[in-house]
C-alpha cells in the first residue's frame, strides 16, 4: 500500500514540477524505466517490479529537488537526495530484500545521469 501511495505522490510531483508541459518526456522516462527494469529482472529473479518503479520515481524526484528539507518521523532531518536511501533503510529494517529497491534506484540514477548530467 505504501509503495502505491509513494508512486502516485512522486509521479504527481514530477508531473507538476520538472515535467510540467512535457508529458511526452514523462512518458519516455516511464518507458525507459520499465524497459531497464524488465531487462534486469531475470538476472536477479524478480517477478514484480512495482516497488522498483516507485523507487525510480522517488530517486528522480529527489535528485531534481536537492534543496528540499525533509524529516523521518519528525526526528531525523535530511535533504531530499537522501530520501531513497531512507526508504531503502526502512525497507531493510522491516525485513524486505533490498534487491528490488536497488534496481529502482539504479534505473533512476541511470535516467537522471543520462538526462540531467
Amino acid at each position: 500500500v505504501f509503495h502505491m501511495y509513494f508512486l502516485v505522490r512522486y509521479s504527481r510531483l514530477l508531473e507538476e514540477g520538472s515535467f510540467r508541459g512535457r508529458t511526452p518526456d514523462f512518458l519516455v522516462m516511464v518507458i525507459f524505466g520499465a524497459v531497464c527494469m524488465l531487462c534486469a529482472a531475470p538476472f536477479v529473479s524478480v517477478h514484480f517490479l512495482g516497488a522498483s518503479l516507485t523507487f525510480m520515481m522517488v530517486y528522480v524526484w529527489a535528485r531534481r529537488n536537492e534543496s528540499v528539507r525533509m524529516s523521518f518521523l519528525g526526528l531525523i532531518p535530511f535533504t531530499a537526495p537522501y530520501l531513497p536511501w531512507v526508504f531503502l533503510t526502512l525497507s531493510v529494517l522491516l525485513g524486505h530484500s533490498p534487491t528490488v529497491d536497488l534496481i529502482g534506484i539504479a534505473v533512476g540514477h541511470t535516467y537522471y545521469f543520462l538526462e540531467d548530467v
